[in-house]
This record gives structure tokens, C-alpha cells and sequence, in this order.
């Protein structure tokens, strides 16, 4: 398998960038969210138990509880974690130098400890995905940075064994993700995937469609079905090839995965998830692909040993036999059949619930098997490696670090056992007991989760919307719209991708049940009451734009409607409306019903916030510069960061060092049979040395 030292720094980049947007992003939101003033405020989750320091950070492992050293209340404290770790992300994207364990330690430990005060509006899943692929980039990254020309070098010189083996989980992750993800699709029995007709609702009952959501939605509806056959095909029957021994069946799996992703970007604004998981999608690439992507390969063609070509025409026929066999089953289970008539495509579901049952009852516990495999053919190749070490100071150190990664591997690997395993209970139920103990060891940090995207499609009668309105007197109502979610049936979705408007995205899930299964809305109906700016920024961030930002409104109520796209040929509106019932009841301050809820609820907090000193330089620090980006809106803000990260780049390609004439000439002339004898010499595989040893001279 070819070395992947060009994929580990992309994944080690993308990391960095998907930190700097989820930082930045909850960064603009916190004030509203949770400040002093917020619908969540952070401090009462952070309540001293009388336990000891080091009992009560393990127990809820979060940086913030030492704000109070600095002066600080929590909702500052978590500002200037969300600004360092801005700043640390955009550093490490920008700088080889800072691609190091540490920086990705306390870019990890600065996101969970935001995590641990989150509360509702942290609780998602790319939010989990993130701390974890975040844990696993602290073990990709080297301890120790190699010299800028060794890391030129084309050959395995200055790398260590012991390096593939964090990245491996990064791939295992990304099995993970994907396969759950399909498999939950048809164990949740929802009728739409079963009935292939999910597309048919899913782009306009989305949490925040795009323009093209429109344009998708308009397609035909044999398309739509083609499209769920082609999703559930890339998300369950692909992920295996992940652990291919053929490359191209590798990075046929990797160009399959990143066209779903691409797509999904283009029709959904999902944050910074589907970045995340094209940052995992770097597991399947090697140098050897990266390199003849960018032009830089030179391999020339050399007649191979009859040995090579057996074994090529073996892969051949092994990933003909794979495509097949891929094709044969969709058509088989899916029942395609194609209209030549018409020009169309029927499918259907030819499967039952108990087949599908019953077939992952039997692969689940051999997928786990392969990934115990492929792990225990990383563990075998860095041993091999090893033994190619030189010096026995050089191989005691290489050693160690094996013995310690290969170990921290084994024991990810076992944990993320436990949350996949969630997906087929008897195989959960049989797993091993170690597993699990470990596991809930270890489970309040984060480091493994059971993921499963789209598990039932909603609104298939209709979007259901929340729409939240105010009034001065009772009797004339007033529409509160916000920046992003639908609401104004003339107004385009917007794009706001890589940023999360974590409170849009909660009326969504709010709209799905009664009031009473999100008590966070009875608290941003009390902030809306009491005119409170932060709150307000979250719906409005231009004032005027605001309707009742001269005065808060008396009385507050919200209705539920269900929304449809409009129909082509519908000038000047993009959604279509039908009221359905009132959601939360008209009040206002004082009213009985408001303070029942708040008491309900726990939301009453009676105890003042504790004065923290507001002449220290830190936080007059945070005040300012709160006050120059609060006009800004996060998109643009995001977009700035990347705007600046790629003019910096330009800058670093436009001003660096460039090779002199006589170096090209030098580099284009013909070298001497000795010369050329001993480059190709040099150029032949070398056995693994460590980062310290010295090069071999060059004859003069």
C-alpha cells in the first residue's frame, strides 16, 4: 500500500479548518445563547459540587472551570476559548510549523469544554463527530516536526513506524459513519426510505435548504428514487471496500463518498459536517494519487516481472468481480428496470424489514472482524518497519513510540466497537465485556459515538415551521422573522455554509412536537419580553430589521404552519403556507403561564450572576473586540477567515523560494551512466529510519 504522508497533512489541514469555522462560528452566538443575558446562560451548568479539583474536571472535563482565575464569568470564559481556538486553527491551517500534537490537544480540549456547557444547541452530531476525529488528529500529528528537507524527500527517510497507525482510525471512523448511516435509513422502518420517495420531501423538509433545495425538489420523482438507490448504495454497500487490498477499489470508494458530500453541500446548508466528513475521505488516498493528481508523478514505464503482472491481472479481475457484484445486487434489490419509452427509470424495494434484519444480524460482526483485520495488517507493517530501523538508540525510541500509538489504537479501536455495535442489538449484547468497561470509562470524553443521519424523514404531510410573532396590545401581530430558517414565503434560503445557526436549526427540531419538548424555547420567549439584545442578534443581527427593536413587544405567542416550495411558474415566492394551530400561547411578563413554564422548566434562576471584575484587561480585551465583530454576520465572517487563509496562500506560492535558471538548467541536463546509476540507486526503496538519524552523503 503507498505511503500516506500527503493525505496525513491534508486530513491534519482539514482538521484545522473545520475547528477555525466551528470555533468562529460559535463564537458569534455565544452572548445570545449563553451570556448572562442568554436563553441558555452557561453558568448554571458549571455549579461546584464540593468534590476536589481534579474529581470534578474528570468528572466534567471542561477548561472553564478556571475562568474565575482570570476574572472571568463562564460565557467569557468560553469567548476566549472560541477565539484561541480560532486563532490556533487558522495558525495551523496556515503553518506547518503548528500541525503538532499540542496545538491539536488543546484545540480538542477547548472544543469539549465548550461541549460540556453546550447544552441543547451543542448536541449534534457532527459536534460529537468533531471531538472525535479532533482526539484522533491529536494522534495523527508528530511530536517532533521533521526538517522542511526531509519532508521533500520522496522517500520513506524521517518517517516513523509507528505514524500510519493513528491515521488507520481515521479511516475506521469514516466506516463508521457512513455504514451506520445507512444502515438506520431502513432499521428505522420510515416509509419514505423504504418507498425510496425520501428525496421527494427531503430538500424542502430540511432544517435549512439552499436555492438548488428548490430546483432538486422539481426534479422528477424517478430521479429522486434513483437518487435514494444511489445513497443508500454509497452509504452501506461501499464502506466496506474502504479496507480494500486493491487500491482503485479504494479510491473508487473515495470518489463515490465525496460525490454524495458535494451534492449534499450544494443542496443543504449543514454546517461544516459534510466538510468534516470530506477531511475523513483523506484515509483513502495515498501519495501516489495525490501526486499524479497534481502532476508531479514521473514514474516512467519499466516491463515488469511475470510475478507483478499475475498479480495486477488478479486485482483486475477482483475489481471487475467487485463491480459486478455491486451492480447485480442493486438491480436485484432494488428492482431497476429501465422504460425505454418513456426515458425513465422504475425501482422499488424488492427486500423485506426481517431479510434486512437478518443480513445485518450476519455482517455486522464480520465487519468488525475486518476492521480487526486491517487494523492487525497496520500493526504488522509498522512492525516490519520497525525492524528497519537503524542504530539501537534509534530503535529503543522507535519502540517505545510503537508500543505506545499501537497500543492507543488497539484501545480506540476497542472503544468505538461499543457505539457501532448500538446498530444490531444481539450483536451489542455479545460483545466483549472489556469493551464495554472500557468504554464507560472513558465515555464522558468523547472520544468514540454511534452515529446515524437521517434516521426518519419528516414533514411528509408538510414542513412544519414555527413562527414566532409579537404584538403591543393583544390584538394586532406582528411576525418576528429570522435571518435564516423560513418564515417570509418571498424570501430565497439563504447559504450560510460552514456556519451553524445552532438556534435555527432548534426551531426546526422544535417544530417537530409539542412546545414542552424543548423548554429552551420558553426561555427565548421571556428574552424576546424583556428586549434582551443578544437574544434578538440570533434572529436579527441588523436592529432594524428587528420589529419591535425600539420597544419589546407586550405580549409574544408563536404559531405553527406547515410549508411547501412553490410551484414552478409562481413568480416572486419560494414557499407556500398553511396555518395548522397555535404552538406557544400568548403571554407576556408576569403572566402565570410564562412563570409556570420557567418554574417547570428549572429556567427561573433567582440567584444574581456572580460579579466577576469588569476593569481587568482581559475581559475589557473581550468586550472590544466583541464590539468590532458583533456588525458582522457569521457567514460573512467565515467566509472572510477562508477568504484570508487563500489569500495568504497565494502570497506564501508568489513569494517563495524559486529555483534560478542554472538550477533548471542544471535539473534538465542529461545526467552521466554513473550518475544515473546511482540516482536510480538512491531512488530504490530504503528501509525505514527515524527522524534523527543522519542522511547518506552524497559523492561529489
Amino acid at each position: 500500500m503507498a505511503g500516506p504522508r500527503l493525505p496525513r497533512q491534508l486530513f491534519l489541514q482539514g482538521v484545522a479548518a473545520v475547528f477555525m469555522f466551528a470555533f468562529a462560528s460559535l463564537y458569534m452566538q455565544i452572548p445570545g445563547l449563553y451570556g448572562p443575558e442568554g436563553i441558555l446562560p452557561a453558568r448554571r451548568t458549571l455549579r461546584p459540587q464540593g468534590k476536589g479539583r481534579w474529581p470534578q474536571l474528570w468528572e466534567t472535563p471542561t477548561l472553564l472551570w478556571e475562568t474565575p482565575l482570570l476574572g472571568l464569568d463562564t460565557a467569557q470564559g468560553l469567548e476566549l476559548l472560541s477565539l484561541l481556538g480560532t486563532l490556533l486553527a487558522l495558525g495551523a491551517l496556515l503553518l506547518h510549523q503548528l500541525r503538532h500534537l499540542l496545538v491539536y490537544l488543546l484545540l480538542w480540549a477547548a472544543y469539549l469544554s465548550a461541549y460540556q456547557v453546550g447544552q441543547v444547541f451543542l448536541y449534534f452530531q457532527w459536534d460529537s463527530l468533531l471531538l472525535e476525529t479532533g482526539f484522533l488528529a491529536l494522534l495523527v500529528a508528530p511530536l517532533r516536526l521533521p526538517p522542511r528537507h526531509k519532508q521533500a524527500q520522496g522517500r520513506l527517510a524521517g518517517v516513523l513506524p509507528h505514524e500510519d497507525l493513528p491515521f488507520w482510525l481515521v479511516r475506521w471512523l469514516l466506516f463508521r459513519l457512513m455504514f451506520a448511516s445507512g444502515v438506520v435509513k431502513l432499521t428505522s422502518r420510515c416509509p419514505a426510505w423504504w418507498g425510496l420517495t425520501a428525496l421527494t420531501y427531503h430538500f424542502e423538509t430540511q432544517c435549512l435548504p439552499t436555492p438548488a433545495s428548490w430546483f432538486a425538489h422539481h426534479l422528477p420523482v424517478w430521479l429522486h428514487k434513483l437518487g435514494v438507490v444511489a445513497t443508500l448504495l454509497i452509504e452501506v454497500a461501499v464502506p466496506p471496500l474502504f479496507f480494500a487490498p486493491v487500491r482503485r477499489l479504494r479510491l473508487a470508494a473515495f470518489y463515490s463518498q465525496v460525490l454524495l458530500q458535494v451534492l449534499i453541500i450544494v443542496t443543504g446548508n449543514y454546517n461544516f459536517f459534510n466538510l468534516l466528513t470530506l477531511v475523513l475521505t483523506t484515509a483513502l488516498l495515498d501519495d501516489t494519487h495525490l501526486a499524479a493528481a497534481s502532476g508531479n508523478s514521473r514514474r516512467k514505464k519499466t516491463p515488469t516481472s511475470w510475478p507483478k503482472a499475475l498479480l495486477a491481472l488478479l486485482a483486475l479481475l477482483l475489481e471487475l468481480a467487485v463491480y459486478g457484484l455491486l451492480a447485480c445486487g442493486v438491480v436485484h434489490c432494488f428492482g431497476l428496470e429501465v422504460d425505454w419509452k418513456q426515458r425513465i427509470v422504475h425501482s422499488k424495494t424488492t427486500f423485506t424489514f426481517h431479510q434486512f434484519s437478518q443480513w445485518l444480524k450476519m455482517v455486522t460482526l464480520p465487519t468488525m472482524w475486518l476492521g480487526a483485520a486491517s487494523l492487525a495488517w497496520e500493526l504488522l507493517t509498522a512492525l516490519w518497519r520497525w525492524t528497519q530501523v537503524r542504530g539501537w538508540l534509534q530503535k529503543f525510541c522507535a519502540a517505545v513510540q510503537l508500543s505506545i500509538f499501537g497500543t492507543a489504537t488497539v484501545a480506540l479501536f476497542m472503544i468505538s466497537l461499543v457505539p457501532y455495535s448500538y446498530m444490531e442489538p444481539s450483536t451489542h449484547g455479545r460483545l466483549w465485556t472489556g469493551a464495554h468497561h472500557l468504554f464507560g470509562t472513558v465515555e464522558h470524553l468523547q472520544l468514540a459515538h454511534s452515529y446515524g443521519l437521517f434516521r426518519r424523514m419528516t414533514g411528509l404531510g408538510g414542513r412544519p415551521e414555527v413562527v414566532l410573532e409579537g404584538s403591543y396590545d393583544g390584538h394586532h401581530w406582528t411576525e418576528i422573522e429570522f435571518m435564516y430558517k423560513p418564515g417570509n414565503v418571498s424570501r430565497a434560503p439563504p447559504i450560510v455554509v460552514p456556519h451553524q445557526p445552532r438556534l435555527d436549526w432548534q426551531m426546526w427540531f422544535a417544530a417537530l412536537g409539542p412546545h414542552t419538548h424543548s423548554p429552551w424555547f420558553t426561555s427565548l420567549v421571556l428574552r424576546l419580553l424583556q428586549g434582551k439584545e443578544p437574544v434578538i442578534r440570533l434572529i436579527q443581527n441588523h436592529a432594524p430589521r428587528y420589529p419591535f427593536h425600539k420597544q419589546p413587544p407586550t405580549y409574544v405567542r408563536a404559531q405553527r404552519y406547515k410549508y411547501w416550495f412553490s410551484k414552478p411558474g409562481e413568480q416572486g415566492q419560494w414557499w407556500r403556507r398553511q396555518w395548522v394551530e397555535e404552538f406557544f400561547p400568548s403571554v407576556s411578563l408576569g403572566d402565570p403561564t410564562l412563570d409556570m413554564l420557567l418554574q417547570q422548566f428549572g429556567l427561573q434562576d433567582k440567584s444574581p450572576p456572580r460579579v466577576r471584575s469588569s476593569s481587568s484587561t482581559l475581559a475589557q480585551a473581550l468586550r472590544w473586540m466583541r464590539k468590532q465583530l458583533s456588525p458582522l454576520e457569521a457567514p460573512a465572517l467565515l467566509w472572510g477567515l477562508l477568504g484570508t487563509v487563500g489569500a495568504i496562500r497565494v502570497m506564501q506560492a508568489l513569494l517563495g523560494p524559486q529555483s534560478s535558471p542554472r538550477a533548471k538548467q542544471e535539473k534538465h541536463r542529461p545526467a552521466p551512466p554513473e550518475a544515473s546509476g546511482a540516482a536510480s540507486k538512491q531512488a530504490s526503496p530504503a528501509p525505514y529510519v527515524s527522524s534523527s538519524s543522519q542522511t547518506p552523503r552524497r559523492k561529489k
